[in-house]
């Protein structure tokens, strides 16, 4: 029998234990044998929960015991975290998180902390709650070199995409309504602003090219300047708006960014749609794979922490080979990064943008104090430079098609 202690009874470490009690039967098949908590690690006590015997206030008593072989991680943030995951692998205890802070920020050191003691750090919840990504990464596509990682990877921002699109509503509305129904945090700015993404992009790009990229290097930008009427034009080029986590690399050069995109019919992520999360991989063999799924949520998220514990149960006292090293990566500047753009100005601006962006196409939605336009593909610091000559720019989304 493995026994487990869990960090952080909350939404995805309760959701841990039922999933644990639920499918026991199964776990124990997959395994090879029974795993059960032993302990759970809270300030609180939950007086009446099924668990409420098994939970302590000390980490010391877990550190010391013996018996536990594995720890699962679900209290969120880097401290104390952090402290406490660097505790376990030095102790030689493999640990299993959904902390995609902690692992963007640490994540080639834990991982090389597990190597050196013959256990292992797995984050499959890290990313994309229970979509399975991470273990194809490092198993399913190594035969690969990766060329490109695109994703939705938020639930709470593509859920209120969506409903603008669909509904027609406002940002502020929806993220109303996103919070009433718990899809949105009281503090909506790691969402809204696309910092949760960067953090999800940074890990799965370091997997992907085996160096520690840190997520302060990515250009982030969020979705709180997208208006109904930018969905107005959308619909006029056939295309949706989704925000994007990108990664890329092209001619040994590699890009990475967040940013709100348009997206046409054809494009894999084009009817992900809600709460749901898409990542698109492209391989240089293999071509596109697309992920779907559940991206957060007590059940999926938990899902995927359980089946970390399986692989740790399973790869006892050997450590799974994740090429994520601590060198750095350096990524281009974003200003290197090409791409079409949809522009808004004011319609009295119009002769002017003519001249700034000769290779455009008008796109006409029926607004009538407004011009918009596409303009041809163009580095970003090219765009910028341009566009800060229109003293009437509306907004100004990318293109992804």
């Amino acid at each position: 029998m493995t026994k487990i202690a869990i960090l952080g009874y909350g939404t995805v470490g309760s959701g841990v234990a039922e999933v644990l009690v639920t499918n026991s039967a199964s776990i124990e098949k997959r395994a090879g044998e029974q795993v059960e908590v032993k302990y759970i690690l809270d300030l609180l006590d939950f007086p009446g929960d099924p668990m409420q015997d098994k939970v302590i206030h000390d980490y010391q008593i877990i550190l010391d015991d013996q018996e536990i072989s594995i720890v699962v991680e679900t209290m969120g943030g880097v401290k104390p975290a952090y402290g406490f995951v660097k505790k376990a692998l030095e102790a030689g205890k493999s640990v299993c998180t959904s902390n995609k802070e902690l692992v963007a920020s640490h994540g080639a050191e834990l991982l090389e902390t597990a190597r050196k003691n013959q256990c292992n750090f797995l984050f499959e919840a890290s990313v994309g709650g229970g979509i399975p990504i991470i273990r194809p990464l490092n198993q399913c596509l190594t035969a690969d070199e990766i060329e490109e990682i695109c994703g939705i990877l938020n639930g709470t921002t593509n859920y209120i995409l969506t409903k603008m699109e669909e509904n027609g509503s406002d940002f502020l509305e929806v993220l109303k309504e996103a919070q009433s129904l718990g899809y949105a945090e009281k503090d909506p700015t790691a969402d809204v602003e696309g910092y949760d993404a960067c953090r999800k992009i940074a890990i799965l790009t370091s997997l992907a090219y085996g160096k520690q990229v840190d997520y302060e290097d990515i250009y982030t930008e969020g979705i709180t300047k997208i208006t109904v009427r930018d969905f107005q034009y959308a619909k006029k080029l056939g295309a949706s708006i989704k925000i994007l986590g990108l990664s890329k690399k092209t001619g040994g050069k590699t890009y990475a960014m967040v940013a709100p995109y348009l997206i046409g019919s054809s494009h894999p992520l084009y009817c992900v749609k809600g709460v749901f999360n898409g990542i698109s991989v492209i391989g240089n063999m293999l071509g596109n794979v697309m992920f779907y799924g559940k991206g957060a949520g007590k059940l999926p998220t938990a899902s995927a922490v359980v089946s970390d514990v399986v692989d740790a149960v399973k790869h006892s006292a050997v450590n799974i080979l994740m090429t994520w090293r601590d060198d750095r990566l350096i990524l281009e500047p974003a200003g290197e990064m090409e791409n079409r753009f949809l522009v808004r100005i004011g319609a009295e601006q119009k002769e002017k943008a003519l001249r700034l962006f000769p290779s455009q196409e008008e796109v006409n939605a029926g607004i009538r104090d407004e011009y918009a336009f596409v303009t041809g593909r163009m580095k970003e610091k090219d765009f910028h430079e341009r566009s800060k000559q229109l003293d009437t720019l509306i907004n100004r989304i990318r293109i992804g098609f």
